[in-house]
């Protein structure tokens, strides 16, 4: 081997990249390129909220309707990857009505997964929130119960889950405040109390930046649950982004954030910000 052709394959066996990230935010399945010195990574998957049931049918009659869970949030750090190599990435889709949240992954199930909450069908249940696989992450809140016979009595919608604990439980219906989301998890939405307070209340989804503050339970004084870890608030409606629970809607996808290199960007919280 000449001294050239030498220095030229160490350069490209040493060959580093620099910190970089991909984030799908959309629903849809992707395909990820390993981007060239990149041969680690770090991921963060959450799956979209579930709507409210069956029994609502909007505009024209919101009665009694029980709310979605949150999606759940799961992680996968220092996960090997070749260079040039391309890997499946899956945002779940919006819920509706009759089917529950979906789930976002990279890879597989397997790996990393951020499970859909689940849709209201029945409003004298709650509706489960998302599970999660990989190295840590929560499962979403569950849905609050609808409740009453006459006028609208709405559940609120479970918070998205957080990066070390769950999301928060909407309220049921009748005037009951949503929980607080744990380990930077969103809120649950307050359970409406006939026309008390204003129409029903989406749970707070959670931020894919790394872990931050717990978003705080729904209220009759603050309605929606609150966004975790920078997530968006929950609506007078919808659920927030990503993964809150609807409290009388179809709810929004999830999403997943790629992050390298694995080695030295470690979710929860380690360098996971945008660099």
């Amino acid at each position: 081997m000449t001294g050239v052709t030498q220095a030229v394959f160490m350069n490209q066996r040493s060959f580093v990249a620099p910190p970089g990230q991909d984030a799908y935010t959309t629903a849809g399945t992707f395909s990820w390129v390993a981007p060239a010195g990149v041969t680690s990574v770090s991921v963060v998957a959450v799956g979209s909220g579930g709507s409210a049931g069956t029994s609502i049918n909007p505009p024209t009659s919101f009665a009694n309707g029980g709310a979605g869970g949150g999606g759940g949030l799961g992680y996968k750090n220092n996960y090997s990857v070749t260079p040039g190599n391309s890997y499946s990435v899956v945002v779940g889709n919006r819920s509706t009505f009759t089917t529950n949240g979906q789930d976002s992954y990279f890879v597989s199930t397997a790996v990393v997964k951020g499970g859909g909450g689940q849709s209201q069908q029945n409003p004298a249940t709650r509706a489960s929130g998302g599970t999660y696989t990989g190295d840590g992450g929560g499962n979403g809140g569950q849905g609050g119960m609808g409740g009453g016979c006459s006028g609208p009595i709405f559940g609120g919608g479970g918070g998205a889950g957080g990066y070390a604990g769950n999301g928060g439980d909407g309220g049921n219906g009748g005037g009951n405040n949503g929980t607080n989301g744990a380990g930077g998890g969103g809120g649950g939405g307050y359970g409406q109390n006939g026309n008390e307070c204003g129409a029903a209340t989406g749970g707070g989804g959670v931020g894919i930046l790394g872990q931050g503050c717990n978003g705080a339970g729904g209220t009759c004084a603050s309605k929606s649950g609150k966004g975790g870890s920078s997530g968006a608030n929950g609506t007078p409606f919808g659920g927030g982004a990503y993964g809150g629970g609807s409290g009388c809607n179809i709810e929004g996808c999830g999403a997943v954030r790629i992050i390298w290199p694995g080695n030295t960007r470690s979710f929860p919280s380690t360098c996971t910000g945008n660099l």
